[in-house]
C-alpha cells in the first residue's frame, strides 16, 4: 500500500545533516515542517509535538519557533529545486506550452508583523500547464504591484511556452519587453487602455504617445457575466504557428489552472494557515508548502485511488495512519 512516497522522500532527507544541532538538527527539521502541510489532522504545531513527545521524539515549541526564525531557508530551498528539475523532466514536449501566471495575497494578522509594516505576503509564480511544474516563484512582504514581478517570472518561463496573465500584470512596459525577447504573450489589459485600428493591418496602437506599443487585440464577450475581456497578444494570426481569436480567447481561460493550484494549496496544504510570528518562519512555510505541491505531483498511487493530487493526499494520509506521524514515517524510511 505504500507506493512511491519513500522512492520519492527518501533522497531528499538523505543529503540533510541529523547531527548539526544538539535537539532539533536540519533533517528533523524540515520533517516536521513537511508532516504539518502534509497532515490534514494536525491544526498546530503543538498537537505535532505532542505526538512526537508521546514517540520519545524530544522537542518543544519553543526550539522550533527559534529554529523558524534563525534558520537557513536554503535547505528548503536546495529541496525545492531538486523536486521541480524532477517534475519539469516529465512530459517534456517541443510544441508551445501555455504558462499562466498570477499571483495570491496570504493576509498576515501578526501584530508583530503589522508593526513592522507587514499586512500580507504575496506569492507569484508561473505554472508550466503541459506538467504541473512551477516556472518561478517570488515571496515579496508589503503591497507591490503584480507588475512590479512580472518580467522576473516571465524569463523564467519555458522555451515556447506562452504567457497567459490577467489585467494586474498589464504594463506596456511588460508588453515592450516581451516582444523585444520574443516571448509569446496573452495579456488582458483593462478599458481604460486607449486602443488606435492601424490601417491595413490586423494590429492596434495599445496605449498613446511614446509609450503605445503595436500589439494584436482580441476582443470577447461573456454573455452570462456581461463581462467584455481585452486581450493584448503577439501571436499570429496567419503562418503555420497561426492562432485563431477562438484559440487565443481558450488560452486565456487555461489560466484559471493557477487559480486552482491556489485554491489547492490553501485548502489542502495550509498555505493560508500561517502559524509562525516572523518573515523567516512564513518564507519557511511558503517553502514547504510548495515542496508538498511537487512531491504529491510526482508520488505514483495505486490506480483504484484516483489521480488527482486530492487523491494523492488522501491516500498518503492513508498510508500515515499506519504510523502516528509523518515524521515517524519519514524515519522508518531512512532506516530503510
Amino acid at each position: 500500500m505504500i507506493g512511491s512516497f519513500p522512492k520519492v522522500v527518501k533522497p531528499l532527507l538523505a543529503q540533510l545533516p541529523k547531527n548539526d544541532y544538539p535537539v532539533l538538527n536540519t533533517r528533523l527539521f524540515v520533517e516536521c515542517w513537511l508532516g504539518f502541510v502534509l497532515d490534514r489532522s494536525l491544526t498546530s504545531m503543538r498537537d505535532l509535538f505532542l505526538r512526537l513527545n508521546s514517540q520519545n521524539i524530544e522537542v518543544d515549541i519553543s526550539t522550533f519557533s527559534k529554529a523558524s526564525k534563525q534558520r537557513s531557508l536554503a535547505p528548503f530551498m536546495k529541496i525545492y529545486e531538486c523536486l521541480s528539475e524532477q517534475v519539469n523532466r516529465k512530459n517534456q514536449r517541443a510544441e508551445m506550452k501555455i504558462c499562466p501566471i498570477d499571483s495570491t495575497v496570504i493576509t498576515l494578522t501578526s501584530k508583530l508583523l503589522c508593526g513592522q509594516g507587514y499586512s500580507q505576503v504575496k506569492l507569484i509564480s508561473g505554472l508550466d500547464s503541459s506538467n504541473g511544474s512551477l516556472a518561478d516563484k517570488l515571496v515579496s512582504f508589503g503591497k507591490k504591484h503584480d507588475y512590479n514581478f512580472g518580467m522576473e517570472i516571465i524569463e523564467a518561463l519555458p522555451k515556447k511556452g506562452i504567457a497567459a496573465m490577467d489585467r494586474g500584470f498589464a504594463s506596456l512596459e511588460i508588453i515592450k519587453q516581451m516582444k523585444q525577447n520574443n516571448q509569446y504573450f496573452v495579456l488582458r489589459i483593462s478599458q481604460n487602455y486607449k486602443l488606435e485600428f492601424l490601417p491595413d493591418s490586423e494590429f492596434f496602437k495599445v496605449g498613446t504617445g511614446t509609450d503605445s506599443v503595436v500589439c494584436r487585440v482580441v476582443n470577447f464577450c461573456d454573455l452570462e457575466s456581461q463581462k467584455e475581456y481585452r486581450l493584448v497578444t503577439n501571436l499570429p494570426l496567419a503562418g503555420e504557428e497561426g492562432l485563431t481569436n477562438e484559440e487565443i480567447a481558450d488560452i486565456y481561460r487555461c489560466r484559471w489552472q493557477i487559480e486552482l493550484l491556489w485554491k489547492f494549496l490553501k485548502m489542502h496544504l495550509k498555505l493560508d494557515e500561517l502559524i509562525t510570528k516572523n518573515v523567516n518562519g512564513i518564507a519557511i512555510q511558503i517553502y514547504s508548502s510548495l515542496i508538498a505541491y511537487l512531491l504529491l505531483k510526482l508520488v505514483e498511487i495505486p490506480q483504484e485511488w484516483g489521480s488527482k493530487l486530492l487523491d494523492k493526499l488522501r491516500y498518503l494520509q492513508a498510508c500515515m495512519c499506519q504510523e502516528i506521524s509523518y515524521i515517524h514515517w519519514m524515519q522508518k524510511i531512512m532506516r530503510c
